[in-house]
Parts: structure tokens; C-alpha cells; sequence
């Protein structure tokens, strides 16, 4: 029996039609030379992934982490392609008890490489029992209830997980540990993404100005993921309103119906911003505060909109609350109160 429809927890990545993942996946990198940024990084895996095949090993566990888009996933798939292993994908939510987990592990084979996205969202039992497949390549089954329980220990063949997460902060020291391979992905540069711009052109078989790839670059947020969409937006536009071809303009009329500024910044932004300024004063203000003000849920507050801003220096977290600095105030236009200013140092 195929053991995906065995295991809900495995996830597929594309659609069934052999023409739609084509189509699915046409963006994603499937070579190291296809895969820009990064370097660093780049550069580490393939020396051990090198060392491994040397030995004739499996390479060690891999935990990738950073802000969403960044190419996690990507990665993933280009180590085992490189290791020439099969890759099998999950998530940690997806594995809701060890029992899930167990399927998993006993229906891979030597050399094969687990990929648990978000793996910082595994229960407490689920990555207890993760603790001695990583490291000693076994797993011990509970038999039974009570007096008669006994446990059963399951040798399991070498493999390689592969966790990616944005929020390392949330595993627990063990399961980090565990991992003998740890790399952050950083935000992309302006030109870095100009080059993934170019080559996803190239993919999608669409001609684009180099005006239209410097302006979608400077409003991608430093993220390949963000980038992409902007210039499939650029391309449906150009297709409907144009000839086909992504000009300037095209870009800038795309955009503005977008409603994604010169800083790329969406809707969503401006109201968090202008919610601190017009409501709060320019703060200091609490986030429960905040969402209500917008109607926005806070864990979208926190992991979607605020990183960027505070990345580009437009808000500051203080232990009062969120304040809105004087760049925020200068790219929305509105006076900045130097009163303000020093009322917030003295805070």
C-alpha cells in the first residue's frame, strides 16, 4: 500500500496532474546554480554534504531557520537531490501522535531524507520519541497499558531530518541540540533579488524592463518568495492590460493596485502605522492595544507585520509598548512632534 495515503502526515507538495506540478514547482530551484543567495550557507552544506558521500554516510540533521521565504524548503529538496536520496515531506503540526511519527520512520529507507516544516509546532510526546531516532537511529515502542506494558525497540535504518522553522526560539534545547548542522537564512539584497527576478523571467517565458526588476526587487522585503508573486502579478497584468511584455509602467500601475509602496509596505502595514501615529500618538502603546484598534489578529501582528518594520527601522518594541520612529513618520508624510521624541527617550 503506498504509504502516503497510509500516513496523512505526508504531505504531497504539488497537485496530481503531472502537467500542474510542472507547472507547481517551475520556480523552484532544482540546482545549486539555480539557487542564488545565500552563499554562506550554500557553501557549508555542500562541503558537508561532500564529506558525507565521501564516507558513504548520510549527511547529519539539518535545522534551517529564518523569516518565511526565504528558501528553507528549497534547500530541503536540493540536499537530497545532491545526496541522491528520496525525500519525504511533513510538517510538525501534521504529526499529532508518536504513533504518526513511527509510520513515518519505519517506511523510510537508507539514505533518506525527512523533511518536518515548521518543526518547532512537534507536541511534547512526538519529539520525545523523535530523541532516539536522531541520535542512536532507533525507536522504542510502548506494548501494552499498565503492569504488563513492555517496551519494544525498532531499529531503524540511517536517515537525515531536515527541520526548518521561523521561530527557533520555540524548540526546546534538546531537539536543537540534536541537530549537528544549524544555519540562518538572511534577507536577500535589492540586487540579490534582481538576479532571482531575471531567472524566474527566463522560466516564465515573459520579457521584463530593467526598471520593472529593480522595482519589484526594492519592494520584495528582502524575500525570494515575495519577489516571485510581485512579478506573477507584473505578468498577469502585463498579459491583460498590456501586450504581454512587463514594462515599467505596467509594473507601476500593478503595484499601486497592490496597494505595495516604494518600501513595500501593503495595506496591512500602513493601517498598524498610522493606528500607532493617528490613535496612539506615536506610542508607546501595547499590541493587544493595537489589534483591537485594526481589527487584526496578534499572531499576525507579530510574525507578519512587524519584523519587516522593525527591520527597516519604522518601529521600536519598548517595555511600554510599540512606538513608531520619526522614518515612519517621514515616509507617511505627516509632521513629526519633537515633543513626541523626548517623551519617548524618557520612558
Amino acid at each position: 500500500m503506498d504509504d502516503k495515503k497510509a500516513n496523512p502526515s505526508i504531505k504531497n507538495l504539488g497537485p496530481e496532474n503531472p502537467e500542474e506540478e510542472v507547472l507547481f514547482t517551475s520556480l523552484r530551484a532544482r540546482s545549486w546554480d539555480e539557487f542564488f543567495g545565500q552563499n554562506n550557507v550554500k557553501e557549508s552544506l555542500q562541503i558537508a554534504i561532500s564529506a558525507a558521500k565521501k564516507r558513504k554516510e548520510s549527511i547529519e540533521h539539518i535545522l534551517l531557520y529564518g523569516p518565511p521565504g526565504l528558501g528553507k524548503t528549497t534547500l530541503s529538496h536540493l540536499i537530497a537531490r545532491e545526496m541522491g536520496s528520496n525525500i519525504r515531506v511533513t510538517s510538525g503540526p501534521a504529526i499529532e501522535r508518536a504513533g504518526d511519527l513511527a509510520s513515518i520512520l519505519t517506511n523510510l529507507e537508507k539514505g533518506d531524507v525527512l523533511f518536518i516544516d515548521e518543526i518547532h509546532r512537534l507536541n511534547k510526546v512526538v519529539e520525545e520519541t523523535l530523541y532516539p531516532a536522531m541520535e542512536d537511529y532507533c525507536l522504542d515502542i510502548v506494548i501494552g497499558k499498565g503492569p504488563s506494558a513492555r517496551t519494544l525497540r525498532l531499529e531503524l535504518p540511517q536517515f537525515t531530518i531536515i527541520g526548518a522553522t521561523t521561530r527557533i526560539g520555540l524548540l526546546s534545547a534538546p531537539l536543537r541540540d540534536r541537530f549537528g548542522v544549524v544555519h540562518r537564512l538572511q534577507f536577500y539584497s535589492p540586487k540579490e533579488l534582481e538576479t532571482v527576478i531575471i531567472k524566474a523571467s527566463e522560466k516564465l517565458k515573459v520579457k521584463i524592463d530593467q526598471e520593472s526588476i529593480g522595482e519589484i526587487s526594492m519592494r520584495a522585503r528582502g524575500t525570494p518568495r515575495i519577489a516571485l508573486k510581485l512579478l506573477k502579478r507584473a505578468r498577469d497584468f502585463a498579459q491583460v492590460k498590456g501586450k504581454g511584455e512587463i514594462s515599467a509602467a505596467l509594473t507601476h500601475k500593478a503595484l499601486k493596485m497592490l496597494e505595495i509602496d516604494n518600501m513595500g509596505l501593503d495595506s496591512a502595514d500602513i493601517r498598524f502605522l498610522r493606528a500607532i501615529i493617528h490613535m496612539h500618538s506615536g506610542g508607546p502603546v501595547g499590541i493587544e492595544t493595537i489589534a483591537s484598534s485594526i481589527s487584526e489578529d496578534i499572531g499576525t501582528i507579530e510574525e507578519v507585520v512587524e519584523p519587516y518594520l522593525m527591520q527597516i527601522g519604522y518601529i521600536k518594541r519598548t517595555p511600554r509598548g510599540r512606538t513608531a520612529t520619526r522614518a515612519a513618520y517621514d515616509h507617511l508624510g505627516i509632521e513629526y512632534n519633537e515633543t513626541i521624541d523626548k517623551q519617548q527617550k524618557l520612558l
